[in-house]
């Protein structure tokens, strides 16, 4: 697909961000979209955001989908799925269970609802910025390691970043992005729907 007319970019991709409330999805989104760390309230149901950037020389809008974490939206977000090229999952390094149910619950909805089987899929172990020796009753519970193990046997990218130093934000959405942009060669990588 060429350059669209006045749309100012050549690509277009559509990203999903999932994973339990709490682990600071929408957190990382705003940071990656506004330079920003400010904090931030539940996303209730589905929000998005646009990003335009340049990867690989070629100019990409990537429309992220913040879905929300909590069970009671799962129905509501489920459709998102359809159509996306790249689907991070979210876990938080200081609560082993949010790794937990992204290999018991949430790679399964991956397989259940994504309609594109070569979905790029990037594992991302949030809140690496906190020092666990400073913050009373906080301490790491999932090493690096552990992380990155799991994203192997997923077929997943993998990286550890921090919403709120902003650490590794940028490079996760540029490294989903140029492996996505690696893929449009395919027919079924065109431009996604917005929903």
């Amino acid at each position: 697909m060429g350059p669209s007319a006045g749309g100012g970019y050549d690509l277009s991709f559509k990203i999903l961000l999932i994973g339990d409330s709490g682990v600071g999805k929408s957190s990382l989104l705003v940071s990656f979209i506004s330079n920003s760390s400010d904090q931030i309230s539940p996303t209730i149901g589905v929000d998005f955001k646009i990003k335009q950037l340049t990867v690989g020389g070629r100019r990409l809008k990537l429309t992220i989908w913040d879905t929300a974490g909590q069970e009671r939206f799962r129905t509501l977000t489920t459709s998102y799925y359809r159509g996306a090229q790249g689907i991070i999952l979210v876990y938080d390094v200081t609560q082993r269970e949010t790794l937990t149910n992204l290999s018991d619950v949430w790679a399964k909805e991956v397989e259940l609802y994504s309609t594109n089987q070569d979905c790029v899929k990037m594992l991302i172990g949030n809140k690496v910025d906190i020092d666990f020796e400073c913050v009373q009753d906080v301490e790491r519970a999932v090493s690096r390691d552990e992380g990155s193990a799991l994203a192997k046997e997923m077929g997943s990218l993998f990286l550890e970043c921090s919403a709120r130093t902003r650490e590794n934000v940028e490079h996760c959405f540029q490294e989903l992005a140029l492996k996505v942009r690696k893929m449009v060669s395919h027919p079924s990588w065109q431009i996604a729907s917005c929903c």
